[in-house]
């Protein structure tokens, strides 16, 4: 049978919302804001050639933050039933009448709010089979097991899909609502040589089912590249080139992200701290910011807060040009606020070249090129950098073979700055669109 996903129809969420902020300003709140959120899905896990897993999920979510003489209090429940919201506005109510009052507290001013909705094409529900779903689960792991007699084993091959119906309100008189899916397929496949074992993976993820990679490419991409890595070598420790895959570049502008985002800059815990109108990269990288994207994972009309978004440039030709703030942020910094209550939307990294990350290696005499990363060693303060990698050895333009154990380290100022090139070959798979990143002169720990 179909998996059919039945979520709270708008009409209900909204009337929910309504009879909450309408019950915390009779408690006496100043102002207050709704989040109702009601959504289903589910996932398929097959590994060993057998059905391992089979999770349906199903999730209501209801939150309300009210304002009582700039205290504020929050609660959240995931029960829906009008006495429980009456009950959970209440809890809200009695929490800011204990905490501290705090004069940055509030709603976004009501001139900001979304007041035309955008369709931005968010919603694509798979009418997926179960039995379908199943097969493509198996057909991708065998994919995998199928690509290189080396391959000798999986930790498996997921689908999953999810619908989702959620909706932000506020005592404004503001109510938005967004109609969302997900559907993604991914496989991890281990390689064995010489009783030395590699893994590696391969994923797909959209708002579309027919946007997403074939299954099967999927799984043979995950034991291919799980092959690749095996006879891996140490290096010496040098000073060398490091070319970031598309699905490790995003990390470095997630390092940038966090560095501008308002909570940060108050705290003066950013190694961006009064960097506005400066330079820092080169001036070919551009970061644009476009929430309105269509069928986009970062698409949205209106933040966290009801704010109107809009299309904008975070870094110009290497200058920074915006930061990423809330209403609560902006106003501890003296600004405005960006309508990023909630983090970033679309971040679209423009190329500097027409090729992607075989044209890159191409241009490399020798250094690094990183497919993953290990371990979290950032240091959001004061820029320091150091995470533990694996990859390949670029010699002459060509890969010479994989290499392991090894750490690139330096202090992200620097390496913003040795930025070289910027492929076309954009990872479209989360809220970060980046193609492959040239960084020049990293220290590179090996042996």
């Amino acid at each position: 049978m179909i998996y059919n996903i039945k979520i709270v129809k708008k009409q209900t969420i909204e009337s929910d919302a309504e009879t909450a902020i309408a019950h915390a300003k009779q408690l006496g709140a100043d102002q207050a804001a709704v989040s109702v959120s009601s959504g289903k899905g589910f996932s398929v896990k097959a590994q060993n050639g057998l059905i391992e897993t089979v999770e349906h999920y199903e999730d209501q979510t209801f939150g309300i933050t009210v304002f009582v003489k700039q205290s504020k209090g929050s609660a959240s429940t995931n029960n829906l039933s009008k006495n429980s919201l009456l009950k959970t506005t209440e809890k809200a109510l009695s929490l800011a009448n204990l905490t501290a009052a705090d004069e940055f507290n509030g709603l976004a001013d009501s001139n900001l709010m979304a007041t035309e909705p955008i369709d931005l094409d968010l919603h694509h529900p798979w009418k997926l089979d179960m039995s379908e779903a199943q097969t493509i689960a198996l057909e991708c792991e065998e994919a995998a097991l199928q690509s290189d007699p080396k391959v000798d084993n999986s930790e498996g091959a997921t689908v999953g899909t999810y619908e989702n119906q959620s909706l932000y309100a506020n005592s404004h008189g503001f109510v938005g609502a967004t109609s969302t899916t997900g559907h993604s397929i991914s496989c991890t496949a281990v390689a064995s040589e010489n009783g030395s074992m590699e893994m590696d993976y391969e994923y797909s993820a959209a708002r579309k089912a027919q946007d997403l990679l074939d299954h099967e490419k999927i799984g043979y991409k995950a034991g291919i590249q799980a092959c690749s890595h095996l006879g891996a070598r140490k290096i010496k420790t040098q000073k060398a080139q490091v070319l970031y895959s598309p699905r490790q570049a995003k990390s470095l502008i997630s390092h940038i992200t966090d560095a501008i985002s308002g909570t940060s800059l108050y705290r003066k815990a950013s190694f961006l701290l009064d960097s506005i109108d400066q330079q820092i990269c080169p001036d070919y990288l551009t970061i644009a910011e476009d929430p309105h994207l269509k069928c986009s994972f970062g698409s949205t009309y209106f933040d966290g807060e009801g704010v109107k978004t809009k299309p904008r440039t975070l870094v110009e030709q290497g200058i920074l040009r915006g930061y990423l703030l809330s209403s609560y942020s902006a106003r501890r910094l003296g600004l405005k606020t960006t309508g990023n209550a909630g983090g970033h939307h679309n971040l679209l990294i423009e190329p500097n070249l027409s090729g992607g990350l075989e044209e890159i290696i191409k241009t490399m005499k020798s250094g690094l090129l990183v497919t993953n990363l290990i371990g979290y060693g950032v240091n959001t303060v004061n820029g320091d950098y150091s995470r533990g990698a694996n990859g390949f050895w670029v010699e002459n333009g060509e890969i010479q073979y994989p290499v392991s154990e090894i750490t690139i380290a330096g202090n992200l100022k620097n390496i913003l700055q040795r930025i070289l090139l910027i492929g076309n070959d954009r990872d479209k798979n989360s809220t970060i669109h980046s193609g492959s990143i040239l960084i020049d002169d990293m220290m590179v720990a090996g042996q």
